[in-house]
């Protein structure tokens, strides 16, 4: 699940191995073009972390940050 931390919302994945994770980000890519909102992101073989806030808003969490959190959610069903 999401949480917030320290002006950003915070996801935790694990999957099942390197190429899982990175088709993962691939998908995550392309939903965040279509948002024209952009993650920041950590990957280290099967583990991702994406991080949200907006940049344009003093780097806080917004209802941009949502709404993608909820896009990226929708990947997973």
């Amino acid at each position: 699940m999401w949480y917030e931390r320290d002006n950003r919302l915070i996801r935790e994945f694990r999957f099942k191995d390197f190429q899982e994770a990175f088709t993962f980000m691939t998908r995550v890519a392309f939903v965040a073009e279509a948002h024209q909102h952009h993650p920041s992101w950590h990957n280290a073989y099967n583990y991702v972390r994406i991080e949200l806030n907006t940049h344009d808003a003093g780097h806080v969490v917004t209802d941009k940050d949502r709404s993608l959190a909820a896009a990226i959610d929708e990947l997973l069903k």
